[in-house]
């Protein structure tokens, strides 16, 4: 029998040669090529970990912050090589999530069972 973590190192490196992986690490350098996308980028990033960061601390967002992250949302929606980014991001995104219902699909079984 296979080492389970063989297995997941292989899918690993899969996961690499995907054109998904190629099309964001791809979308990835351009962004960070162009300096105004990638302030922008950087810009929008920071918004949302402080955000994420006080979610998971219990903290309250302010009405403020949230105008803030929808303002950077859309100037970073504006830009087509964040676009483009985001789409590809997405792209991975999902199949990442297939992966992971065929992973967890023997758990689910149990209590499906």
């Amino acid at each position: 029998m296979n080492n389970i973590y063989d297995t997941a190192n292989q899918l690993e490196q899969e996961l690499r040669e995907t054109e998904a992986y190629s099309d964001l690490k791809s979308a990835f350098s351009t962004v960070k090529e162009n300096p105004e996308a990638n302030e922008v980028f950087q810009q929008f990033q920071e918004i949302q970990m402080r955000l994420q960061q006080k979610q998971m601390s219990g903290e309250e967002i302010s009405e403020e912050e949230v105008q803030e992250a929808q303002e950077m949302a859309l100037k970073s929606g504006e830009n087509n090589l964040i676009k483009e980014l985001m789409e590809a991001e997405q792209k991975l995104s999902t199949l990442i999530d297939d992966l992971n219902r065929i992973i967890m699909k023997p758990v689910q079984d149990i209590y499906q069972g």
